[in-house]
C-alpha cells in the first residue's frame, strides 16, 4: 500500500509540471555524477558534475561543477554548504545570451523510510551571481526536493544493498529575491523525473531516466516545457 501511495504522489506531481501553461517544448539530455565521501561519523564531502545539453550534446551545452562540505547531525539528517558553477561550453545563437552562474548554497536533507520506500527531502538556498553579456544580477533562490527509491523485489524488512530499483523525483524552486532579474515571478520552475536503476553495491548507482522540467518565463518569452533524457551515476564511499 505504500508504494502505491508514493506512486500516487510522484504522478501528481508529474502532472503538475506537465499543466497548460506550457507553451513551448524543447529536447535535452543531461548526464550527471553525484558523489558523497564520508570522512568521519560527523563530516564529509559531497559533489555533482552535470554535463546538460540539447537533443545532442554538441548545441546548447552548459557544465555545472558543485562541490560541498557534508556535516551529519545524525544517520538521518544532514546539512550542507557549497559553491556552484554553472559554464557554456558551446557556442549560442546570435540572439541566445550566454549566462555564466557562480553559486553559494546551503541546504538541509532528512531521510526515512516508508514501507520498503527510502524517502528523501531537501531543503536548499542558494545566491546567485548571475553573468550576462549585457549585465550583472544578483538573486536568491529556495528549492525544495523529494525523492523515492523504491526496490523491486525487496520485502519491506530488507535492506536494499544490490539490484534494480525504481526512482521517482520532484523539485520546485522559488525566486526569493530580485526575481525582476530573472523571470519576474516568485515560481520559477518544476522538475518532476522517473528512473529505473541498478544498485551493484551499497556504493554504487545507475540510473536511466526521464526528466519533465517546466520553465516559467517573463511576459516577455514563451513558458518552456523541456522533455529531459538523462542518466546518472551515484558514488558513495
Amino acid at each position: 500500500m505504500s508504494t502505491k501511495f508514493i506512486c500516487l504522489i510522484f504522478s501528481f506531481l508529474l502532472l503538475f509540471s506537465g499543466s497548460s501553461y506550457a507553451q513551448d517544448h524543447t529536447f535535452g539530455s543531461w548526464a550527471g555524477w553525484f558523489n558523497n565521501v564520508k570522512f568521519s561519523a560527523k563530516w564529509g564531502l559531497n559533489n555533482d558534475i552535470q554535463f546538460r545539453a540539447g537533443t545532442n550534446w554538441g548545441e546548447n551545452s552548459m557544465l555545472l561543477i558543485r562541490p560541498g562540505i557534508n556535516y551529519y547531525i545524525s544517520t538521518k539528517q544532514t546539512v550542507a554548504a557549497g559553491y556552484a558553477a554553472t559554464l557554456v561550453t558551446s557556442e549560442l545563437p546570435a540572439a541566445g545570451k550566454r549566462l555564466t552562474e557562480h553559486r553559494l548554497w546551503q541546504q538541509y536533507i532528512i531521510t526515512g523510510k516508508l514501507g520498503h520506500t527510502v524517502l528523501q527531502h531537501r531543503f536548499r538556498l542558494e545566491q546567485r551571481f548571475l553573468k550576462r553579456p549585457d549585465e550583472t544580477a544578483f538573486a536568491q533562490r529556495a528549492r525544495y526536493f523529494i525523492r523515492g527509491i523504491m526496490p523491486i523485489g525487496a520485502s519491506s524488512g530488507d535492506t536494499f544493498t544490490q539490484g534494480m530499483f525504481i526512482a521517482l523525483q520532484n523539485e520546485l524552486f522559488f525566486n526569493i529575491q530580485n526575481k525582476a532579474a530573472l523571470n519576474g515571478h516568485f515560481f520559477d520552475q518544476n522538475r518532476a523525473y522517473a528512473a529505473i536503476g541498478h544498485r551493484f553495491s551499497p556504493r554504487y548507482d545507475l540510473e536511466i531516466g526521464y526528466m519533465n522540467q517546466f520553465l516559467l518565463r517573463n511576459e516577455a518569452i514563451p513558458n518552456m516545457f523541456t522533455h529531459i533524457a538523462q542518466i546518472a551515476f551515484y558514488t558513495r564511499w
